[in-house]
């Protein structure tokens, strides 16, 4: 049996609880979201994103800021990391 300090349990217990809130995490999304975050994690551009969906460039800026916002994130790279996470890309 392993016996810790009142410190690394606080510590211990502290990361449990922030994994949770981050397992609990999962941001409600349209299927043009995910479709978007398909297309992204694909590698395509926003023009090209936007000739394949039939929207405007300023409309798939609009989603992925929001899709960002959905997150938590900031970068793209963020995005997909978290989208990989969640399981809606492999």
């Amino acid at each position: 049996m392993v016996i810790f300090g009142m410190g690394m349990t606080k510590f211990v217990l502290s990361k449990h609880e922030k994994m949770e809130q981050m397992t609990n995490k999962i941001p409600s999304l349209s299927a043009k979201e995910r479709r978007i975050i398909e297309l992204v994690a694909d590698g395509k551009t926003n023009p090209e994103i936007a000739d394949l969906m039939c929207l405007s460039v300023p409309t798939i800026k609009w989603y992925r800021k929001r899709i960002r916002a959905k997150f938590d994130v900031d970068t793209t790279v963020g995005l997909i990391r978290e989208a990989i996470r969640i399981g809606i890309i492999h």
